[in-house]
């Protein structure tokens, strides 16, 4: 890089003391080397016969992470086993973050991505459902109203996740505030939390299917409120979009296909 600034007497860094930052025209620069090192590495694979891909970095936000990128990834690499895939789980801030500095190749979030330098691609509909312990006073009522759930203290994701986002938003609309006893960043953190009797909670239904299934939590429907959104594909648009990232999509849609939520998806039982 030094030998670049030299060549061209442009410089792509601020120097501060003995750290560097991407300046303006580094920050330009950057998508074009990065879309250069992949179509190079893609050339290489090609020409060596290797049958992979190497170096994809895969960002998935919590509960896609915890729930289904991980069997993803799993069968992706028994169909390409030379391949190298990374797979980092954090919420949708980060997520976009890792996108838009490309250290990240593709992003599955579930929070609403509205960068001008992404691209979303719907993928399956999810929806989120508020929750309680088996013995919580609400769990035995046929009907429950908003005012009678703002009477107990929460337990949510912290702000910067998707579902953290979605929920704000639907009781914002209602002007219903909840009192939140505890932020915690993982969804069987929040389980547990709500299973021990600290307060209500709500994530996605993916995420409690088995829990329901065994009566450890216990759904609190509310039809009136609009808690369905989509999980996402995202991209950087100026990314190239190599072989490799092109079959961990398909794989993706693979994995869905003939479902309608997230929710319907065949999953491995936990017991």
């Amino acid at each position: 890089m030094s030998e670049i600034e030299k060549q061209f007497d442009a410089p792509l860094f601020d120097r501060v003391g003995k750290s560097l930052r991407l300046n303006d025209l580094g920050r330009r620069l950057l998508p074009q080397a990065v879309d250069f090192l992949d179509r190079a590495k893609g050339i290489e694979d090609l020409l060596s016969g290797k049958k992979g891909y190497g170096n994809l970095n895969i960002g998935a936000t919590l509960t896609i992470g915890n729930y289904l990128a991980t069997l993803i990834a799993a069968n992706f690499l028994q169909s390409y086993p030379d391949s190298d895939l990374k797979l980092s789980v954090h919420n949708t801030s980060s997520i976009m973050d890792g996108l838009l500095q490309f250290e990240l190749d593709l992003g599955l979030v579930e929070g609403f991505c509205a960068h001008p330098d992404l691209h979303v691609e719907p993928w399956i509909e999810d929806e989120l459902v508020i929750f309680c312990a088996p013995g919580h006073t609400l769990a035995s009522q046929e009907k429950v109203n908003l005012k009678q759930l703002m009477a107990y203290p929460w337990i949510m994701r912290e702000q910067g996740s998707g579902t953290r986002e979605l929920i704000d938003q639907v009781f914002a609309t209602h002007n219903a505030y909840p009192t939140i006893k505890l932020e915690l960043e993982h969804t069987e953190a929040i389980k547990r939390a709500v299973e021990s009797g600290l307060g209500l909670s709500c994530i996605s239904r993916l995420a409690l299917r088995d829990a329901f299934r065994r009566g450890s939590l216990v759904p609190i429907e509310m039809p009136k409120l609009n808690l369905k959104r989509n999980f996402h594909f995202v991209l950087h648009k100026q990314k190239f979009i190599t072989t490799g990232i092109r079959d961990f999509l398909q794989a993706c849609k693979e994995f869905t296909k003939g479902s309608s939520s997230a929710n319907t998806i065949q999953l491995p039982e936990i017991r």
